[in-house]
C-alpha cells in the first residue's frame, strides 16, 4: 500500500499544470519545519508557510501527499534544503508543476560537510543536510531568507530588515552560549544514532560519532567498535532523533550503561529546540568528562 502514495502524488502533480489562485493568500512552501521558523520570524504573517515534510516524518525518504501538492501549486516561492534525500527525487517535479514559483536553496551559502550516504529508499545525499542545527549556519540561513523575502515583497523590505535584526540577536545568543559551554569541556566526542549534529560539531570543535553505518543499521562489527569507543571515552549518553527507532541505541546503551536521549532537530520551534540540543550536548560531555 505504501507505493500508492507517490503514484497518486505524481498523478496530481502533472494532471493540472496551471497555477491555482484563491482569495489572494500568499503561500511559501518550505522543505522542513525549522525553515518555517525562519520565514515566519522575518516575514511575520505576510505569507502562509506550507511545510512539505510534516513533524514526525523522515525527510530523507518522505513522499508528499496530494494536499501538500495542492498547496505547492499555489505557492509564490519554495525554500529548499538542497541536500535532503526526498528533494533528490521530488524537487524537479515540484518546480515543473509550478514554473512561476521563486526558488531559494538555503544550502547554497553553507559550506557543506561531505556525506555521500545512502538512506532508506536508496537516496544518495552528496552532503550532510543537517546544517540548520548549528547557530553559525543559522545566521547564514537568516540572511538568505531575509534577502529572498525582500525580493518577493519589496514594499515590506524595512519590516523584513527589522525582523531579521531581531532574529540575529536571538541566534547570536545561542551562538555565544554554545561557544561558552563547549570551550570548557575536555572530552569533545558524543554518540548519536543518526548523524544530524555534524555542523554543530564542526562549528564548535566537537566530534560526532554516528551509530549508523553508511546510512544503514550498523553491523555487529560496527556495534562492537562503538561499544569499545564509548567505554574508552566514557560516553554515557546516546542521542537519537525523534523520527528514528532507538532499538540499536538502547542495545549499545545497555552494554555501556548509557542513557538514550531523544532530540528533535526537525521541530518547528527552532530556537527552543536548538537551545535544548546545545544544553543536552553540553550535559553529555560534562558527564563523560567526570568518568
Amino acid at each position: 500500500m505504501r507505493n500508492i502514495f507517490p503514484l497518486l502524488a505524481m498523478v496530481y502533480l502533472f494532471s493540472c499544470g496551471c497555477k491555482v489562485t484563491d482569495s489572494g493568500e500568499k503561500i511559501i512552501t518550505v522543505s522542513i519545519a525549522p525553515f518555517k521558523y525562519f520565514a515566519e520570524e522575518i516575514a511575520g504573517d505576510d505569507f502562509k508557510i506550507n511545510v512539505m515534510v510534516p513533524p514526525g516524518a523522515n525527510p530523507h525518504i518522505y513522499e508528499p501527499f496530494p494536499e501538500q501538492i495542492n498547496q505547492l501549486r499555489r505557492s509564490t516561492a519554495y525554500i529548499s534544503n538542497g541536500y535532503l534525500g526526498f528533494e533528490m527525487t521530488w524537487l524537479d517535479r515540484f518546480y515543473e508543476t509550478n514554473k512561476t514559483m521563486k526558488r531559494l536553496s538555503l544550502g547554497d551559502k553553507i559550506e557543506p560537510l561531505v556525506s555521500e550516504r545512502k538512506h532508506e529508499g536508496d537516496h544518495v545525499e552528496g552532503a550532510d543536510p543537517h546544517y540548520w542545527v548549528s547557530p553559525k549556519c543559522a545566521m547564514i540561513m537568516a540572511l538568505s531568507v531575509k534577502d529572498f523575502l525582500c525580493e518577493l515583497n519589496p514594499l515590506h523590505k524595512q519590516k523584513y530588515e527589522t525582523n531579521y535584526q531581531n532574529l540575529v540577536i536571538k541566534i547570536s545568543e545561542l551562538d555565544n552560549l554554545a561557544q561558552q559551554l563547549f570551550s570548557d569541556v575536555q572530552n569533545r566526542s558524543f554518540l548519536i544514532y543518526h548523524p544530524n549534529l555534524g555542523y554543530l560539531a564542526r562549528d564548535y570543535g566537537l566530534e560526532e560519532i554516528s551509530v549508523e553505518f553508511e546510512g544503514k543499521e550498523p553491523p555487529p562489527s560496527r556495534i562492537k567498535e562503538l561499544i569499545d569507543r564509548s567505554r574508552k571515552d566514557g560516553l554515557k549518553i546516546i542521542f537519537v532523533q525523534r523520527e528514528y527507532d532507538p532499538k540499536n541505541a538502547r542495545a549499545i546503551g545497555n552494554e555501556i550503561g548509557a542513557e538514550v536521549k531523544i532530540v528533535d532537530p526537525l521541530s518547528g520551534d527552532w530556537l527552543r529546540t536548538t537551545s535544548d540540543i546545545i544544553n543536552d550536548l553540553y550535559a553529555s560531555l560534562t558527564v563523560s568528562q567526570k568518568k
